[in-house]
Order: structure tokens, then C-alpha cells, then sequence
């Protein structure tokens, strides 16, 4: 049983998302896993869960803050993701790595610390579309989403693999 922690979007634009994604026949993601912002990936984050008490205390220490969408871009050619900009997020994923304490291995394969890319994942073609999909998609997700809204983040989310490939929510933290 794998674990990650995210950020939600607030639900109206976690649905338009869902409808977004909902428009490309063959797009699997909204059957993995619902939109999120990927604070910390699985490794390190071990089945015992003994790390989540120290995930819930830093969350106690910690203030909301603000996040800002932006446009899509692409990780490689077969990841599509909305942008997010935000200085504190940075530390945020810093401080959830160093609770995890994954191996140097494990964070350069998981692309987290100094590979750290803030993300809202659109599409994959690991998740029913083409290359091209995600093209046409990112033109679409440009004018759907622009302007580009900003939220506020006063909970972090974590989720477990309940069946393989498929995540969902295990418990809500709130920050402060």
C-alpha cells in the first residue's frame, strides 16, 4: 500500500477540472486519482504510516498560504500539467521529504528537493491518450483555465492506494 500527500483545489475548480478532463475519451486519470497538487510522492512514505504524526505536527506549525495556477506545460511528452507558482510550497515539500526520509536514490527518481516541479496534472499517455491528445489538450486547458485563479491552502491531503493504481483520500490535515 503506497501513500503521497497533495493539495486540493477548491471543489468548484476540482469539478471544472474533472469536466476538463472528462472531455478526451480514453482519459484514465479521473479513475487514479482526483486533481491535486503533488506535495510529496510515495517513497518514503511507508505502509506502517509512523511518519503520519509527524506530518500532522508539521502542519500544526505551519500558516495557509496561497498558490497560483498557471499555464500548462509538459513533462517531457507524456505528462500535461497545469503550472503552480508559489514560494511557500517549496519549504512545504522540503519539510514533508525530510519527515519521509527517502533515499537519495529515491528522491532523484521521484523528482522532489532541487527537481521539484509544483504540478497539477492534466493528462498522461500512461492514462489513455496519445502525444497529440495532450497537445490539442493543452491548447484547450489554455483557454479554459485562463485566467489562471489563485487559493488558498489551509489543508494538505493525503491519500493510499486502496487498489492498485488508485488512490484516495486516508486523511485531511489542516495547516495552523
Amino acid at each position: 500500500m503506497q501513500h503521497f500527500i497533495g493539495l486540493i483545489p477548491p471543489e468548484g475548480f476540482k469539478e471544472k477540472v474533472i469536466h476538463f478532463q472528462k472531455k478526451w475519451s480514453g482519459n484514465t486519470i479521473t479513475e487514479v486519482v482526483e486533481p491535486h497538487v503533488t506535495l510529496k510522492a510515495q517513497r518514503g512514505l511507508t505502509p506502517d504510516r509512523h511518519w503520519l504524526n509527524e506530518v500532522r505536527e508539521t502542519c500544526r506549525k505551519l500558516k495557509p498560504f496561497r498558490i497560483q495556477l498557471g499555464a500548462p506545460a509538459f513533462f517531457g511528452d507524456d505528462v500535461l500539467y497545469l503550472s503552480v507558482r508559489s514560494d511557500k510550497l517549496y519549504g512545504l515539500h522540503k519539510q514533508m521529504v525530510q519527515v519521509a526520509a527517502p533515499t537519495r536514490e529515491q528522491i532523484d527518481a521521484y523528482f522532489e528537493l532541487d527537481h521539484f516541479v509544483p504540478h497539477l496534472t492534466l493528462a498522461k499517455t500512461s492514462h489513455g491518450l496519445s502525444k497529440q491528445d495532450l497537445v490539442d489538450m493543452a491548447a484547450a486547458a489554455d483557454k479554459e483555465f485562463r485566467p489562471f485563479p489563485a487559493f488558498e491552502v489551509d489543508q494538505i491531503r493525503v491519500y493510499e492506494e486502496k487498489l492498485p493504481n488508485t488512490y484516495s483520500k486516508l486523511v485531511d490535515l489542516s495547516l495552523g
